[in-house]
């Protein structure tokens, strides 16, 4: 089959695609695999900062006024065929900052990073961190799993009285009745967001008992959580995860690097996707993040999961997840043309990344890489003989 990509999007997808001779770039695919562009659900690369940890609730930050486009975990990423990031806030906070969902356009501005059709979203976290438990902390309440509870409680309730008074003004403002404004709260306005749908909530968690409760909190206030981030005691719990409807961005086999993730196991995410939650994996990495397609393929090893169910989980499942489905995540006429190009099966370890495209630009390539290795070794060889030279005299 042939795929035929124009002005960034992908046109056709059909066997022996006709195109007037000279008028496209032609790529030979014979004997090598193409991928949609990989997506990573967790990811704190690009960014300058990630945590505002000093006080419980920090809604009003967002990670995309401190993206860093020249951190060069961006290129390294390419190189691993990643073409697309949420970028999120910390988890030193119940309720955390802004996240912002961007392409790794290498070379480009830090406005140019960002997917702007994204839908906005919104980091929350449980157990150890918010409490406080693994680091000197400010003594900020909550100290306690069972006061994190109480806060985004406290939260959501202040976040409703807030939208009542508003909506308040608004009805009454044409009369006259009231004429002074509520005063404009930026943390609310991001929480009331969620309320209605418009702000997705992504949570950093790893025990069953925290995730069950913020579903109820969830249900509770009418909205439905996007992602359980980690979410290491997943497969204890899959059949609530399914039924609230939440997706499930894991890792695929990280544990005991702390106590409350003394119950993680490599099969979670096979389990959840047996149980009809949408999965992913994801990196939360810098490292990582450059072998996705390696951390699928332990879908495949631990549950049998297919290759095809196995790739799904760093490509379409966190598209879905991300609400950017309709634009990135498989290769499909209308999508935008993310793809990856492999000398091998793209799930094997002895694959390497021959291309990475992003809207039908060329980001990396293996030969453009190989070039700039031999450009950047001979600078270096050229400033040391600069100061030896300089040392001798």
């Amino acid at each position: 089959w042939d795929i035929l990509f124009v002005d960034g999007k992908i046109e056709q997808v059909a066997p022996d695609i006709s195109i007037p001779q000279g008028s496209a770039i032609i790529i030979e695919g014979a004997g090598k695999h193409v991928t949609p562009g990989l997506i990573d659900c967790h990811s704190h690369s690009a960014a300058s900062s990630i945590n505002e940890g000093t006080q419980y609730i920090t809604a009003e930050v967002r990670i995309r006024d401190v993206i860093d486009p020249n951190d060069i975990n961006i290129y390294r990423q390419l190189g691993g065929g990643l073409t697309t990031a949420n970028v999120l806030h910390g988890s030193a906070n119940p309720i955390g900052g802004q996240n912002a969902v961007i392409k790794l356009r290498w070379g480009k501005g830090a406005n140019d990073l960002l997917l702007k059709n994204a839908p906005q979203g919104i980091k929350f976290a449980l157990g150890e961190n918010v409490k406080q438990a693994n680091w000197s902390g400010t003594n900020r309440y909550p100290q306690t799993r069972m006061g994190v509870e109480q806060v985004m409680r406290d939260a959501f309730r202040s976040a409703l009285d807030y939208k009542h008074a508003n909506e308040n003004y608004l009805r009454n403002s044409k009369s006259r009745r009231i004429k002074i404004p509520p005063r404009k709260d930026l943390e609310l306005d991001a929480l009331v967001e969620i309320l209605e749908g418009k702000r997705l909530l992504h949570c950093h968690s790893y025990r069953q008992d925290e995730i069950w409760m913020l579903t109820r909190i969830a249900e509770d206030f009418g909205f439905t959580i996007a992602t359980f981030q980690h979410v290491l005691e997943g497969y204890k719990v899959a059949e609530r995860l399914a039924e609230h409807g939440a997706g499930a961005s894991t890792f695929s086999d990280w544990w005991q690097y702390k106590y409350e993730v003394i119950d993680a196991i490599p099969y979670n995410g096979t389990l959840m996707a047996n149980n009809n939650v949408l999965v992913s994996f994801n990196s939360d990495d810098a490292e990582l993040a450059r072998r996705l397609n390696t951390e699928a393929m332990k879908a495949v090893k631990y549950g049998g999961l297919s290759e095809e169910e196995a790739l799904k989980f760093v490509t379409i499942n966190p598209a879905k997840q991300l609400g950017i489905d309709q634009w990135v995540g498989s290769l499909e006429e209308g999508k935008d043309a993310d793809f990856v190009i492999w000398d091998g099966p793209p799930l094997s370890i002895y694959s390497k990344v021959q291309e990475t495209w992003i809207e039908g630009t060329r980001y990396w390539s293996v030969d453009e890489n190989k070039r700039l290795e031999e450009r950047d070794k001979l600078e270096r060889e050229s400033l040391i003989q600069k100061i030896l030279s300089t040392s001798s005299k």
